[in-house]
This record gives C-alpha cells, structure tokens and sequence, in this order.
C-alpha cells in the first residue's frame, strides 16, 4: 500500500515517504519500483527535465538490432492504433533497454506526446525515468499498469501507462508494447482493462516471432499458454524440440543446453497426443531424446542391442 498523502503533501514527499517505510516497499509493486528509482538509480522525483532523448544515428543502430520485431510488430501496432487512437492514446514499440522504436498517434496529438518525451529515440528506462510503464515492464519482466500519480516522477503524473513484455524465440527480452494516454479523467479500471488489451498484443507479437525463427518446424502449444505468457514449441521433422519459448522453457524446465543435447521432453507432446510418426530415423531421435543422450539406454527403450543401434544411428548420420 502507498503512502496517504497528507494536506499539502507533494508527489515527492509521497513518494519519499513510502520509500522510507520498508512496509510499503515488502507489499507494494509500485513502492518497490519507487525504491529503485530513488535508491539504486539515485533519482530525485522533484527534478524538471524532459525525457532523455539519442542522438539519430544510436536510434538508427538500435532500429536495425531490432529490424525482425520491428516488422512483425507493425501490424499488431496498426491494429492497436486503429482502436485506441482516436481516444487520445499513443502506441509505442520500444527495444530491450527502454528506447522507443516506434510510434503510432494522431497527427493532431503528436506535439503533446512529443512534449511528454512519448516520442522515437526516448529512453524510458527506471534508471532514466523511474517508475513508469515501459521501464518498470522491462525491470519486471511483466506486464504493468503504472497509472497517473504511481508515476516516479512529478512531471509524469498526468500519463497512464500500460506496458508488457515481448521475449525473443530464445526467451530474452526482445521490447515492449506500450499504450499511453496523458488525459486526466482516465480511471483506473480503464488503464487495467487497456493493460490487458496490451497484454494480448504482445503475446500476439510473441507467437508470430517465434514462429517466424522456426521456419518448416510444426508449432504446438506447450503447457502453460496462455496463463501469463506464450507457450509454444518448435518441433522439426522427427518430432523432436528444436524450440521452444520463454514459457514453455519455464513449464517445461527446458534450457539451451537441454534443447541442444536431446531433451528428454522431445517426445512429450506425441505421447500426449497418442501420435506415431513413421520412420527409424525419427524413431531413432525420439528414443535418444527420452534417454537424454545415452546410447544404451536408448537401445533398450527400442528393444535392439547396442551394436545395432550404433550401426543404425551410423545409417542415418545421427551422433551416438
């Protein structure tokens, strides 16, 4: 709970004083996120300046790092503008560290986003910004609703921000999809229901990332999806895992060395879906993929003799 300002209280000495009890810090997203701000990145929430902004060509390098989600990206953005801005909201795509990408207003609503720093090339990082959300999104790894006055900073307390997270097809974080609004009568339950518009669009974005890097795989959904992330699996030829997402790799307890070294969860979902796929070679992979590696054991799931799984494996050009 954050701290009840008191008669004549300002934003800053609110946000001091939760910052101060260690109560509110231990039960308060926001509280925590207020701490950060003030105690790890030493900002001072009184300070009047505009959003840090690069320089053309550091934006120029960052938009090419982030060529691939720019363009699977854009269409979700259009679909968000064409619904939420005309109400006065701006839809932002920014990367990793914060620094919008990309932007989607109405011409008539440009200058005043562009005022509050909602524009291309801002860094709206925690460390730059505090609490806010895109940077608080990216600190979290989740999605956020930082509304109105939970803002860190005073000159931020008339936004709504709803922000949530985009992984990579490796389960990085790759950006952030943000909506923003600056107008003073948007409520609460408002900004929640339009963080979980957001919510959905990033895992939109998500999905069509991750099955974009998995060209000729056949994607299935894992366990999980849909719960507080995207669940997915890239399966190839032979049904085994060649991919998977950020939250199947958590459901599943999947890593790059397991996914690089036959993960026993290859054949999870044949077995669950009572599927046989033909060939020895496939037959091969799966039976090494539950046995993890091991060659011997492997044999015995097949019913053959060591000597004629090695020859077999040789066959087919597959590493014992």
């Amino acid at each position: 709970m954050l701290g009840v300002p008191g008669r004549g209280q300002s934003h800053a000495d609110r946000v001091a004083a939760t910052v101060n009890s260690k109560v509110c810090a231990a039960t308060s997203g926001v509280a925590a996120s207020w701490r950060r701000s003030m105690v790890y990145h030493g900002l001072d929430p009184s300070a009047r300046r505009p959003a840090h902004r690069v320089e053309a060509p550091r934006l120029e390098q960052a938009r090419e790092r982030s060529a691939s989600l720019i363009q699977i990206a854009l269409p979700t953005l259009e679909r968000l503008y064409s619904t939420l801005g005309g109400s006065g909201c701006s839809v932002l795509l920014t990367d990793a560290e914060g620094l919008v990408l990309e932007t989607k207003r109405l011409a008539g609503d440009a200058l005043d986003f562009d005022t509050w720093g909602l524009t291309s090339g801002a860094i709206w990082s925690e460390a730059m910004e505090g609490t806010n959300g895109i940077g608080t999104c990216v600190a979290e790894r989740r999605a956020v609703v930082i509304h109105q006055d939970q803002h860190f900073r005073a000159d931020n307390i008339s936004m709504s921000c709803m922000g949530a997270p985009i992984f990579d097809p490796l389960g990085q974080m790759a950006g952030v999809i943000d909506v923003s609004s600056c107008r003073r009568d948007l409520e609460l339950p408002y900004a929640q229901m339009l963080g979980m518009i957001v919510a959905e669009s990033a895992r939109a974005v998500e999905s069509d990332l991750f099955r974009s890097a998995f060209p000729g795989c056949r994607i299935v959904v894992a366990d999980g999806h849909g719960t507080t992330g995207v669940s997915l699996l890239a399966l190839d030829a032979d049904d085994v895992i060649v991919g998977a997402t950020r939250q199947a790799r958590k459901v599943l307890e999947l890593t790059d060395a397991v996914l690089a070294a036959a993960p026993a969860a290859a054949t999870y979902l044949g077995e669950q879906e009572g599927e046989v796929r033909g060939g020895e070679r496939a037959a091969l992979r799966r039976a090494l993929a539950r046995a993890r590696g091991n060659v011997s054991a492997a044999a015995r799931d097949l019913g053959i003799s060591r000597a004629t799984i090695y020859r077999k494996l040789a066959q087919h050009g597959l590493d014992g």
